[in-house]
């Protein structure tokens, strides 16, 4: 699948990174292109006799076409974020389970911009996160870190002994980790929290309670405050409103698909 929005070249070059997958999409959401390994990915979760059917069946849909709902509003709201100039950085994220063990990715978004510098699209890549040593290529002297809010979420988790881990200062690892991610340390992983509460939200019949503690928030109010603002809806509301639309487990691809 190639487009007009990715030279050539580049998009041949990210078709020999088989782990990365990438794409571009328009203003609209709308998939205009996607290396080789996310067409693996699909044909591997949608069979395909041939290579050029899941070309012919990504082009010009949206995450709507290829996800549950709650995953592809999710992922138009990256999309609306990074339209208006910002940048996802090294986002964690929970995508999956694949042969009983929990997938972790490792996700960027920037804008697309044309040569009046004009916003005209997004593009992405995600990657599965391995552990910390393999960490420390997306995000060097984070590692630790990440990993360690990947092993410990449901787990109080102070700036201090995160950046202790990273043979840190606290100040140094504030300051290095906000302009690595975008985000304070804390931010980012009460982010990381609630993407895994959505899912849990949407996958397990836990109490609202029982989600709250095991994604590491207080106590339910503090949870309910914290999803709402986020998310523009309470866990309750969420839930009623994702959970006839989540019967169909999600697909191995279908998180990576945004």
């Amino acid at each position: 699948m190639t487009s007009s929005k990715i030279p050539s070249h580049f998009a041949e070059l990210l078709d020999f990174l088989p782990d990365v997958l990438a794409w571009v999409k328009d203003r609209r959401g709308r998939y205009l292109w996607v290396n080789r390994a996310f067409l693996i990915q699909y044909c591997l979760d949608h069979p395909c006799e041939e290579e050029f059917a899941a070309v012919e069946h990504i082009q010009g849909k949206t995450d709507y076409d290829l996800s549950p709902a709650f995953l592809a509003d999710q992922f138009r709201h990256d999309d609306e974020q990074v339209l208006a100039g910002h940048r996802i950085v090294n986002r964690l994220e929970r995508v999956g389970e694949s042969q009983g063990t929990t997938v972790w990715n490792i996700t960027d978004k920037i804008p697309v911009v044309d040569a009046k510098g004009a916003i005209i699209g997004t593009a992405g890549i995600t990657r599965a996160a391995g552990p910390a040593s393999s960490l420390e290529a997306t995000a060097p002297g984070f590692g630790p870190a990440l990993a360690h809010m990947r092993a410990h979420f449901h787990h109080e988790i102070t700036n201090r002994h995160l950046a202790s881990i990273s043979n840190m200062s606290l100040r140094a690892f504030e300051r290095q980790f906000r302009a690595a991610f975008h985000l304070t340390p804390q931010r980012f992983l009460r982010k990381l929290r609630l993407r895994l509460a959505s899912r849990a939200l949407m996958y397990t019949d836990e109490s609202l309670a029982d989600i709250a503690l095991k994604c590491g928030f207080a106590d339910q109010s503090h949870f309910s405050r914290e999803f709402r603002r986020q998310f523009a809806r309470t866990p309750r509301e969420y839930r009623e409103y994702y959970k006839p639309l989540a019967d169909v487990p999600v697909t191995k691809a279908a998180a990576p698909m945004q």
